[in-house]
């Protein structure tokens, strides 16, 4: 029987106290999805016997086949611990390492997290990212040690040495625990720039204590430990689990021993002295058997000895008796022992109480939410708070107060759209008859059977006597079945129709159905939109996602679909108040991935989720029969949808391109596509490499080894502008020259540049140019450098921290600039900009000698007139590394060194636009566009000028193995090594080599 009814959930979810969002996180195969099926069966959603079998939280059918969890699901369980009821929202999470976007969404919704080890493979690949992403998302952790009936029978440890073996678990997690704390510890503490060492006077003060930062902080609430209650020891498959408290309740009354000194020492190096029945410390040293072995481990192996392995049934009653515990006539006769374990276990230490109550103490409820966390919710890591609208900054009150009054503004972050069929809905789902409702079918039954009666006696027969008779059917009857019949499959193809539910959280005021809210946009920016408010400007109700142009972040739309999310199913919901977890439908048109909810546009729109894994694995598809082809185009666009970490890309070819994360990803992504989404036969292609194009340093001998001789000779005729390289490119109005040349670029400086992308993204957001729009107000600014504590006009201002980062990125620049050579020196103050997309690893350099224009690092100012088309030409050299000459791909590692850049004058760029204007024509298109498409062209002509290489992509991974088994993994990785030519590296991304 469900214990969750309509009215005790509406008392709950308005009581943020006895809220828990919680998200289970673990390795692939760690016991995730059984440990839910455990929490899931307390409800009576599913029989607790088929816990661990069932896998009710997977519900697509390659989850079952393959045993891994593939999406994230939610679900809602009531939960009562004393005369307190708790309502638990219940997230489970994907541990394979194609689906950590999954785990991405999860977190986002969350305030806490049960992170599962499997105590034979202890702390793996996944475990350390979901660790960290918990860590990033500013959610609390506890953790359950699963699977230790492996301990018993099948690693057959003692159970001193499996105490040893947990202790060392334990220091693993606890170490990635650490890891994280000093790094965002050490990260946030900002080293003074050390002195000079040839001052002997301040050698000791140019070397940092790095553990200053670490020794200030306190860290006493970070770790996992069993006797601050936050650790669990579990079996879920055998549905038992128990913490050190179980264990304390129980001895304390035997022992005579305070329950809390109990808990303190029952795990540890304590002991209990024989004669005079106090704990005493050093069990080690004496050679004495540990608290947690002799009263708590001993008698777990005595039990599994006694069911599972031996298969005395005599004692299983004993042992039942000893506890208190009743069995069942069926369960003491059921031939199978691990029956029988759980029947015991089960009710000796029952694993879903004992987890929901630590998760009722430990974890944080959705009103307790930090200011930490709230502030990155609102506003990036390199921004300052402070430097949101004051209107934007009034909303923190509203995070950390969670409050659901009818005045309060109504904020809902979506984290992700997910698929469900529309014959799933509530809507549409088949309900139980009344008495009532029988009857009246009933009677229709029956005068549908008497009239089918008269009508076999009116038709006419046909044959002789005694002939069988035949009723001739009439053709409108036909007609009309058919008409029937046809309904009937339109029906039932709708059913099977995707609708797009937003998986949700509403963080402040209540969402009601009919309710209009603003959808905002990933780039939405509250200053903007206030502007525009004011200014009178009105948000159009109709538009949708499509509709919306450059500059267009907002849209609105009336709620109408609310759900509870129940695994498989959905419950419909007239309101939802703020701490909730909760589906809405009827979004399509509106949210592609993500989206904030808000009924104001002061709200900004919430932080980019964390993501672990970048999608790298590309094929190309096409449909098996020319004639499908919209059909997959409508397949690959509700595919990317529903899709946290796919990415669909159309070329310029035609050909349509989807990136997905690893193979088990690429898989479920075709599976869907023909049977879900698409509904046609594909033709997929095989994995396409990615490439990066790239100059060299001209070579000094030639393939048999002999000098080349020197080529660059001008020509005959006296044309010497395309000498050394240098390549000479006009306007098609012929008003304006550009000479460029290319150079590879040195190849610390290409790593720099890739390491720092967010920070050149920060960088050219705030500094440069906002969502690529450059204001003349913004090209006549006075010259200011980079770091920048001017807040007036609620300007973006970076935080502190970012500024010091930009100016550490500068320095090093320079020295690597300065090591490169002596033709590099100065480089740092000469860069125009970075590419692609203004975060990339290729330069252009500024060596105008007339161009005073300041570096990437200053502001734009000054009264030259090419000022005006800075712009078109830092775009016209984003276009032309974004896409090389080569065969289109990225270009890598090159430096677009311009050496002249010639305008004419002012007065004949405006008569010329005058007359352009009179006459109605422009046969070379407007100023901008030619800069742009000279710039491009140019830099296309350097790069091909130059010895040109392609560079290939390698694919590097971490490979981890037991200690059991790294001899052979060795053996292994030699063998592979001595097959191919190249030699084997483990990264754990991707590098370009030529």
């Amino acid at each position: 029987m469900r214990l969750l009814n309509p009215q005790k959930l509406k008392e709950l979810q308005s009581n943020p106290s006895r809220i828990r969002n919680i998200c289970i996180l673990a390795h692939v195969d760690h016991g995730k999805t059984t440990l839910a099926d455990s929490l899931v069966a307390t409800n009576g959603i599913i029989s607790p016997k088929m816990a661990g079998k069932l896998r009710y939280m997977d519900s697509r059918k390659d989850e079952q086949e393959r045993g891994i969890t593939m999406k994230s699901s939610s679900i809602s369980l009531l939960h009562s611990k004393g005369a307190e009821e708790y309502l638990v929202n219940l997230i489970d999470s994907p541990g394979h390492v194609d689906f950590a976007s999954e785990v991405s969404t999860a977190v986002r919704l969350c305030d806490g997290a049960i992170v599962v080890v499997d105590v034979v493979e202890g702390v793996c690949p996944q475990t350390q990212a979901a660790l960290k992403q918990a860590w990033l998302e500013n959610i609390r952790p506890v953790l359950v040690l699963n699977k230790m009936d492996r301990l018993i029978l099948e690693v057959k440890l003692s159970p001193l040495d499996a105490y040893v073996h947990l202790t060392q678990i334990l220091e693993q997690v606890n170490a990635v625990m650490g890891e994280l704390f000093a790094s965002e510890i050490l990260a946030r503490t900002i080293p003074e720039k050390p002195q000079s060492p040839n001052d002997p006077d301040k050698s000791s003060s140019s070397l940092y204590d790095w553990s200053t930062g670490l020794e200030d902080e306190d860290d006493s609430h970070l770790y996992f430990s069993p006797d601050q209650g936050n650790v669990i020891f579990a079996s879920a498959m055998d549905g038992w689990g128990f913490s050190i408290e179980d264990f304390a309740k129980l001895y304390a009354e035997k022992l005579g021993v305070n329950e809390k000194v109990l808990q303190k020492t029952l795990w540890g190096d304590f002991y209990l002295h024989g004669k005079t029945k106090r704990v005493m410390k050093g069990a080690q040293e004496k050679a004495k058997k540990p608290l947690f072995v002799q009263f708590v481990l001993d008698n777990l192996w005595e039990v599994y000895d006694t069911v599972v392995v031996r298969k005395e049934k005599d004692k299983l009653q004993k042992i039942a008796d000893s506890l208190n515990i009743k069995l069942t006539v069926r369960d003491m006769r059921h031939t199978d022992s691990k029956v029988q374990l759980q029947a015991l276990c089960g009710q000796w230490l029952p694993l879903a109480k004992t987890l929901l109550d630590m998760v009722c103490i430990k974890l944080p409820a959705p009103y307790e939410i930090t200011e930490e966390k709230a502030e990155k919710l609102m506003c990036s890591a390199t921004e300052r708070f402070d430097s949101l609208p004051s209107e934007t900054q009034q909303l923190k009150s509203v995070f950390l107060a969670c409050s659901s009054d009818e005045d309060v503004p109504v904020i809902v972050y979506i984290s992700k759209m997910f698929p469900m069929e529309r014959g799933c809905l509530p809507q549409y789902r088949s309900r139980p008859l009344t008495a009532a409702e029988i009857a009246q079918r009933r009677e229709q039954a029956r005068l549908r059977h008497a009239q089918r009666l008269a009508q076999s006696h009116d038709v006419p027969h046909v044959g002789g006597c005694g002939d069988d008779v035949i009723p001739m059917p009439e053709p409108h009857l036909l007609s009309h079945g058919d008409e029937i019949k046809t309904e009937e499959q339109e029906a039932q193809e709708q059913s099977h129709e995707d609708v797009f539910i937003a998986f949700a959280r509403v963080f402040s005021g209540t969402v009601k159905r009919g309710q209009e809210l603003y959808v905002l946009g990933p780039k939405h920016e509250p200053q903007s939109a206030l502007e525009k408010l004011k200014n009178g400007e009105i948000i159009d109700p109709n538009l949708t996602l499509k509709d919306l142009k450059s500059g267009q972040h907002i849209t609105r739309v009336k709620i109408d679909q609310l759900f509870l999310l129940m695994g498989r199913e959905l419950e419909t919901l007239d309101s939802v108040p703020a701490g909730n977890v909760l589906g809405i439908g009827g979004l399509e048109e509106h949210v592609l991935k993500s989206a904030t909810l808000a009924s104001t546009v002061a709200c900004p729109a919430f932080t980019e989720q964390a993501q672990v894994v970048v999608p790298i694995v590309r094929v190309a598809v096409e449909p098996a029969h020319p004639q499908d082809m919209a059909a997959l185009v409508h397949g690959l666009r509700l595919l990317n949808q529903a899709d946290a970490c796919v990415q669909v890309i159309v070329q310029e070819t035609g050909e349509h391109v989807l990136v997905t994360a690893g193979e088990v990803h690429l898989q479920r992504c075709l599976d869907d596509l023909r049977e879900r989404y698409a509904k046609v036969p594909i033709n997929v292609s095989a994995p396409i490499v990615p490439f990066r194009e790239t100059v060299v340093v001209p070579p000094t001998v030639d393939m048999v080894n002999e000098a080349i001789q020197d080529q660059s000779i001008a020509r005959k005729d006296g044309d010497t502008e395309n000498t050394d390289e240098v390549i000479t490119m006009c306007t098609p109005n012929k008003q304006s020259t550009v000479k460029i040349c290319a150079a590879p670029l040195p190849t610390e400086v290409t790593s720099l540049l890739e390491a720092h992308t967010e920070l050149l993204k920060a960088m050219d957001k705030h500094l440069h140019f906002k969502a690529g729009h450059q204001t003349e107000e913004q090209s006549s600014q006075k010259s200011e450098d980079f770091p920048s504590d001017n807040t007036s006009g609620n300007q973006m201002v970076l935080t502190e921290r970012t500024l010091k980062a930009i100016e550490t990125l500068k320095e090093r620049l320079k020295d690597a600039f300065s090591a490169a050579g002596d033709e590099w020196k100065g480089a740092e103050n000469q860069i125009w900009s970075v590419g692609p997309r203004r975060c990339g690893p290729n330069v252009l350099l500024n060596r105008v000698s007339d161009y005073d224009r300041p570096a990437i690092w200053q502001r734009l100012h000054g009264s030259d007139p090419r000022l005006e088309y800075d712009s078109s030409f830092v775009n016209g050299f984003q276009l032309a590394t974004l896409a090389g000459p080569l065969c289109e791909e990225p270009i890598m590692g090159v430096c677009f060194i311009v050496e002249d850049w010639t305008l004419a004058d002012k007065s004949q760029l405006d008569l010329l636009s005058t007359s352009e204007t009179t006459s109605g024509s422009q046969p070379y298109g407007p100023f901008s566009g030619q800069m742009m498409s000279a710039v491009k062209e140019g830099c296309r002509r350097a790069f091909q000028a130059q010895p040109q290489r392609l560079m290939a992509a390698m694919y590097t991974c971490n490979i981890q193995v037991n200690a059991e088994v790294l001899g052979e993994s060795y053996n292994t990785l030699i063998l592979f090594n001595d097959s191919y030519t190249q030699p084997v590296t483990c990264f754990s991304r991707l590098d370009y080599h030529s």
